[in-house]
């Protein structure tokens, strides 16, 4: 017997609006840069946190950032390609979420 898909159910579209030159990375060169040399990038709620956007490599957590109200998703990960270039760059890793004593 063979399947049939149900109708009115579609995949779902992508949420990511590609740039002029279609690429919706561009505009993220780091984290572009430290997805493609193995690291990875995580988005999601943290309780009692809330959003989070992390970036890691094989050794480090390079940043951890909070959601900001009323900052757009592309804004948090504007300021995680900052976060992740500090990091690489002068050594400086950001911690949004673990408190400070």
């Amino acid at each position: 017997m063979e399947r049939r898909t149900r109708p009115g159910r579609s995949k779902p579209g992508s949420r990511v609006v590609a740039n002029a030159a279609g690429d919706p990375l561009a505009g993220l060169p780091n984290v572009a840069a430290l997805i493609e040399t193995e690291g990875q990038i995580t988005l999601g709620q943290l309780y009692p946190v809330g959003c989070v956007a992390i970036a890691n490599d094989d050794h480090n957590c390079l940043a951890m950032l909070q959601r900001r109200d009323g900052e757009t998703l592309y804004e948090l990960l504007t300021r995680l390609d900052d976060a992740i270039a500090r990091a690489l760059r002068d050594g400086e890793f950001t911690d949004e979420i673990n408190p400070q004593d």
